[in-house]
């Protein structure tokens, strides 16, 4: 990766790690479009979201897949948190939307806050420190 960012990489492959920064922006641009698109008008949601949801949630499997990677786990997670993201978007509705809100927290606090393993774990080098190789 050599200290830059592969955009197109980190959107549409689930393969590998990424930097907690890369991924906070690449979540940060996701969740403003989005936001962008719940402000259209309702009525167009229900032609257009089978055009906008299935690669914001391909992008967002991706995303999070390698940061998840590179704190040491399954990419799978990132299922429980786009359902819990769905549940409580945009704002919590249900009982259920307790435990939800609870698995965003844990996400946020995991995978914002935390660092990633250091050196070269089963998913790959460090995104931050690749090996050198001599």
């Amino acid at each position: 990766m050599n200290g830059q960012i592969d955009w197109s990489e980190l959107f549409f492959s689930a393969q590998g790690r990424t930097s907690r920064m890369a991924s906070l922006i690449a979540a940060l641009i996701l969740l403003v479009v989005a936001a962008l698109y719940e402000a259209i008008p309702p009525a167009l949601h229900w032609i257009t979201g089978w055009f906008v949801y299935p690669p914001l949630f391909y992008c967002g499997v991706c995303v999070l897949s390698k940061r998840l990677h590179d704190r040491g786990r399954s990419g799978w997670w990132a299922a429980l948190v786009l359902v819990a993201i769905v549940a409580v978007w945009p704002h919590p509705e249900s009982f259920w939307d307790f435990f939800f809100t609870l698995v965003l927290i844990w996400a946020l606090v995991d995978l914002a806050a935390m660092p990633g393993e250091a050196g070269t774990n089963r998913y790959g080098p460090n995104p931050l420190r690749p090996a050198v190789t001599v």
